[in-house]
């Protein structure tokens, strides 16, 4: 089977038992704590523990570079492979890592399994933990597919509250309100602390604006 194709088949066979209660946040964090359950054989199945953390959405354009943490290569196909198939999805990029907890092989039955980590997350009445059933092979592109619905489900709701602040507008040099503030939040971090450079400037380059912003940013360096 090709790479597609298998990534094709974690899709089609990846499900969300239970999903988080609550949308990603607009301008903050988002932390969920998940339960991706795989069979290995027959009554013999995976329980992987961990976190996906979604940092606060950035409005970006399709010239954006996009980065993922934390996941395979096959993973980072997978996205572009959503990207081919819904190319004109609104320009907010959620960037997620992923932070692996623990892993338990369990000789029970699915169902079982599942009943008992629900019971788990009720008891513990946690409203951003999820329950995934995934494929043991690919379970890092189960593992995405789940976090990509979580941004689909998020995504209007985060867009109704950047208009209300403006944060969309796109300035003549094709770059929107919210990643100008950023630029400006990287500036004044590195003027107090000189390791934020790379980061601004990888931030300018993404955007095309390094040479925009080059003065400014060399004499920073020059007061020094």
């Amino acid at each position: 089977m090709k790479a597609d194709e298998r990534i094709q088949y974690a899709i089609e066979h990846t499900e969300v038992v239970r999903p988080p209660e609550q949308s990603l946040a607009t301008f903050g964090t988002t932390n969920i704590y998940y339960y991706l359950v795989t069979e290995l054989m027959e009554r013999v199945n995976v329980v992987r523990e961990g976190r996906v953390i979604a940092a606060k959405p950035k409005i970006v354009t399709p010239t954006y570079l996009i980065n993922l943490e934390g996941f395979s290569e096959q993973a980072r196909r997978f996205v572009e492979m959503m990207a081919e198939k819904y190319p004109h999805e609104p320009g907010i990029f959620y960037t997620y890592k992923n932070e692996p907890k623990e892993m338990n092989i369990v000789s029970e039955p699915m169902k079982e399994v599942v009943d008992k980590i629900n019971r788990r997350i009720d008891s513990q009445h946690d409203p951003l933990s999820a329950i995934i059933k995934g494929v043991e092979e690919l379970w890092d592109v189960s593992l995405l597919k789940f976090t990509y619905e979580l941004t689909r489900s998020s995504v209007y709701s985060n867009i109704a509250e950047l208009e209300r602040k403006g944060l969309l507008n796109v300035d003549e040099a094709g770059v929107p309100g919210d990643a100008r503030s950023y630029v400006e939040g990287l500036f004044e971090k590195t003027r107090q602390d000189p390791s934020w450079a790379p980061e601004l400037v990888a931030e300018l380059r993404r955007w095309g604006l390094f040479y925009e912003y080059q003065d400014r940013f060399l004499s920073l360096f020059k007061k020094r």
